[in-house]
């Protein structure tokens, strides 16, 4: 095969194409519990993460309630992926192995935000969010009816496998994905290109630039006890019994069971069985199950 222009545009349209495919094949689930927030500067500031608004009764004039409350940020990171293809390989017509390689490719591209969006939820033991404290914790302060500073839980506790029970029915879901330019496919072909000269390998590559953070932890209940009816039944009433600042409740529903793929089969025992161990389950259907490789 000669190497060309046309010949080098070809494959650039072949593997483009091959790339898309992958893309479209990786599963995605991180829509489900990540609200997507665009950013047009590395760095954006989310103190208002600090104020939930209120509405109040009208008495005199307006209460303006102040949105930045926090200094909460999210930076972003850039993301990359690269693939050379020797340029014998071209020559000699043996571009077969390629194929099933881009196709990979676009799928690695494409799952990215699921990893990285699964990994922040994981991470919410150990890694803080906008009022300084662990995402999952005992001790975030809340203000009480008196303007007295106590403390809230979102966590279960205990040392086996971590599960999430999560209300993603809000606006802000409980993780933040902010994302500045989405996987874009780009090539290197030039003959004369250095790389291409010194190492007689042309370049395709994909990249992006986004990062993850924290939105509302009254969203969020994470636990590493068994996940079974008793402590199910903690971590619902912990969400629905949320209240912000002055004693307001908020209204949490959980609807979502986030578990990695060895806790399946106990989640499902929980959601869908009409009994458990030969009792009425009074949990079945109150939230939808997702199993997420990613936690695993």
């Amino acid at each position: 095969m000669l190497v060309n222009a046309a010949t080098l545009d070809a494959l650039r349209v072949g593997f483009k194409t091959s790339f898309q495919n992958g893309l479209g094949q990786a599963p995605s689930q991180y829509e489900r519990i990540a609200t997507i927030v665009p950013a047009s500067t590395k760095e954006v500031k989310y103190g208002w993460l600090g104020k939930i608004p209120n509405v109040r009764e009208w008495i005199g004039a307006r209460a303006v309630q102040n949105l930045s409350q926090s200094d909460y940020s999210i930076k972003e990171k850039a993301w990359e992926l690269t693939l050379g293809v020797d340029r014998d390989d071209i020559e000699t017509d043996n571009l077969g192995i390629y194929t099933p390689l881009f196709t990979e490719f676009g799928r690695s591209t494409g799952a990215k935000w699921d990893q990285l969006v699964f990994a922040q939820l994981k991470a919410g033991f150990t890694t803080n969010c906008y009022d300084g404290q662990f995402f999952f914790d005992t001790d975030h302060p809340v203000l009480d009816a008196d303007g007295n500073t106590i403390t809230v839980s979102n966590m279960g506790g205990g040392a086996s496998t971590p599960w999430f029970l999560l209300d993603t029915t809000r606006a802000l879901k409980p993780i933040i994905l902010q994302r500045r330019r989405d996987f874009e496919f780009v090539s290197k072909t030039k003959t004369d290109d250095d790389h291409v000269f010194m190492n007689k390998e042309f370049l395709y590559g994909a990249d992006a630039r986004a990062n993850v953070g924290f939105g509302f932890w009254q969203m969020a209940y994470g636990s590493k006890q068994t996940l079974d009816a008793t402590n199910y039944a903690s971590a619902r009433a912990a969400l629905m019994g949320m209240k912000g600042d002055y004693d307001r409740p908020m209204g949490i529903t959980p609807n979502l069971l986030v578990v990695p793929p060895t806790l399946e089969g106990a989640a499902n025992k929980l959601m869908k069985n009409e009994q458990i161990n030969g009792s009425d389950n009074e949990w079945k259907g109150t939230a939808e199950v997702l199993v997420v490789p990613w936690l695993a």
